[in-house]
């Protein structure tokens, strides 16, 4: 399995236009961050978790030219406001695109794109094809997919183990429950937002402490703003198994 880090920031994690701060002015291109996203290949298949507002832009700089499958963590814009480009893979494969998402997402998705599920649809809209899920198991193709149940403050999110990789994004409390279906994971990602205490999202410190927890072979930290810090200077500060991801990232598992 080989897994690209499209984005690892947010939308506090992108250069801000006119911010003089030393991550936004950076001349590290890891320090420049677009909104989280990942790209997995297994077994000649191609799967996206999330498609935020630089959806296009990041699968146009990865040269990625094949989309088996999109599936959504949680409904907020930074992860769903990319859903339109699918279009240009409906035009590559000539077939609607598989999309999983839970029922809350599903919500925001008919109100947001309410142009996709039109019963007379305008010629050129996206096309998809809609897989309600919940917190069971479920295959895409004959892959097992393993929603991991997490909290984003009050929202609940789905994280997402695919056999040794689990995927965590945007949130701050994993129950004891959730942590044991993630453990045994040769690679896990969890968000770290920033170094102070945030309402729904793991602090530096807080993701540190959750990676020990788990026990993973490599920890990645993503969801990643600029309060940070540095790129450089952070990871030197981090256990030798832990480290911040960066956009083009490659790993395998």
């Amino acid at each position: 399995m080989e897994i690209t880090f499209l984005g690892t920031g947010t939308s506090q994690g992108v250069p801000i236009i006119g911010c003089k701060c030393v991550v936004c002015t950076s001349p590290n291109p890891h320090d420049n961050r677009l909104r989280s996203s990942v790209h997995i290949k297994v077994g000649g298949f191609d799967l996206v978790i999330d498609s935020g507002p630089d959806f296009r832009q990041q699968m146009l700089r990865h040269h990625i030219n094949k989309l088996d499958g999109l599936i959504f963590t949680h409904g907020h814009k930074d992860h769903v406001a990319g859903l339109d480009d699918i279009r240009a893979y409906n035009y590559i494969h000539n077939k609607p695109i598989d999309v999983y998402a839970d029922e809350r997402v599903e919500r925001v998705l008919r109100k947001e794109f309410s142009y996709i599920f039109d019963d007379e649809k305008y010629p050129g809209v996206p096309e998809i094809h809609l897989h309600p899920i919940d917190s069971s198991p479920f295959y895409i193709h004959q892959h097992l997919i393993t929603p991991i149940e997490v909290l984003h403050f009050r929202l609940p999110v789905l994280g997402f183990r695919i056999g040794s990789f689990t995927y965590i994004t945007d949130a701050n409390y994993i129950s004891q429950t959730e942590i044991e279906k993630i453990k045994g994971s040769k690679i896990v990602v969890l968000n770290a937002l920033r170094r102070e205490k945030h309402i729904s999202h793991f602090t530096l410190d807080e993701a540190v402490e959750m990676a020990e927890r788990i026990g993973a072979e490599m920890t990645y930290f993503t969801h990643i703003s600029h309060q940070l810090g540095l790129h450089e200077e952070v990871n030197k500060q981090l256990p030798d198994n832990i480290r911040l991801a960066y956009d083009g990232l490659v790993v395998s598992s």
